[in-house]
């Protein structure tokens, strides 16, 4: 439905107030976290149903009073989608370093030099530390490209491989489990997840666990791993973190993730506008919500000097690299 700035939304379905209402409770009957974020979202409707204008409001400016309300959820997976707009919570990023630049670690690091494949890069630095960037789980990765980097780490008898998820703001959970069945050799259990039993805020079905499988027929990688994270580590990528930083041979570099644990529920209001948000918790396989984000392992939070990046160093990476030598020069001592 084409909708100009100029018309008004009384003159689509369900009208100005019909649609505002539509849009607070479907919120109100499958978001998953309004205990966490602690939001009153009876207040919220009150306070933003008081900002209608039946008489004077064009369409966009009821938009941006329905994307305000959504943005009082603090939560990076809630969107309301129009034909000229989609609002967005930026804040869970927005407020942090970035502490990533791509064309640093190209330049600094790979010499751009390097091998891809969709959202993987890889390549071996310093003759044995085995680098990966994964830049998107929203587009798979193929077996062929991990078995071929895999190997290649194998081949140069590195140690060590630095995963670098930093401003992967995540896609598919199916790419999060074809990275992780890389990294085990056993059937481990990843996480929990809970599902909506009802409209209440609380009504979630008892949390179920769910596992993975090691990739079979496939290189693996059982050696030591450590991943660099920064703010915009998001969603899949986040849960990516959460199940491996439980490993015992994996460390955690960088900042905080950006969070974002809660599985979609998409639905429409009358004015056919879409509405997306976080309806299923999940949890790590310790039973922690990581809606918040995943922290770094102890003694491993870094952030990216900004003056010695202009020097060519990305600090946290040059902390993972020396993390990484550390378990280089155990393991020739074996």
């Amino acid at each position: 439905m084409a909708m100009s700035s100029c018309h008004k939304v009384e003159e689509y379905h369900g009208g100005l107030y019909g649609n505002f209402d539509a849009l607070w409770k479907i919120v109100d009957e499958h978001y998953c976290f309004f205990d966490e974020k602690n939001v009153d979202w009876n207040e919220a409707r009150e306070r933003y149903r008081a900002m209608l204008d039946p008489e004077g409001m064009e369409t966009t400016e009821f938009f941006n009073v329905c994307g305000a309300m959504l943005s009082e959820l603090q939560d990076g997976h809630v969107n309301l989608s129009s034909s000229f707009n989609t609002s967005y919570y930026r804040k869970w990023w927005s407020d942090y370093r970035q502490n990533f630049d791509l064309r640093l670690v190209q330049e600094y690091y790979l010499d751009f030099d390097y091998s891809q494949s969709g959202p993987l890069s890889y390549k071996v630095l310093n003759d044995s530390i085995g680098y990966m960037r994964v830049s998107t789980m929203a587009s798979g990765i193929t077996h062929g490209a991990l078995d071929v980097s895999i190997l290649e780490f194998a081949d140069a008898d590195c140690p060590v491989i630095v995963i670098d998820v930093r401003d992967n703001g995540g896609g598919m959970m199916t790419t999060t489990q074809t990275l992780v069945e890389r990294f085990i050799n056993t059937r481990t259990l990843v996480g929990y997840i809970s599902h909506k039993t009802g409209p209440g805020h609380n009504e979630f079905s008892e949390p179920y666990p769910f596992y993975y499988d090691p990739a079979t027929g496939h290189m693996r990688w059982l050696r030591p791993v450590v991943i660099v994270t920064n703010r915009s580590t998001f969603s899949a990528a986040n849960s990516f973190v959460s199940i491996m930083r439980l490993l015992p041979n994996v460390r955690i570099v960088g900042d905080t993730t950006g969070g974002g644990s809660g599985m979609p529920f998409s639905s429409e209001i009358p004015c056919g506008w879409a509405v997306r948000m976080s309806a299923c918790p999940v949890y790590d396989a310790e039973m922690n919500l990581t809606e918040h984000g995943v922290d770094p392992s102890p003694g491993c939070r870094v952030n990216l000097d900004p003056e010695l990046a202009l020097q060519g160093k990305d600090t946290i990476l040059e902390f993972a690299l020396a993390l990484a030598s550390d378990w280089r020069s155990w393991y020739k001592k074996q």
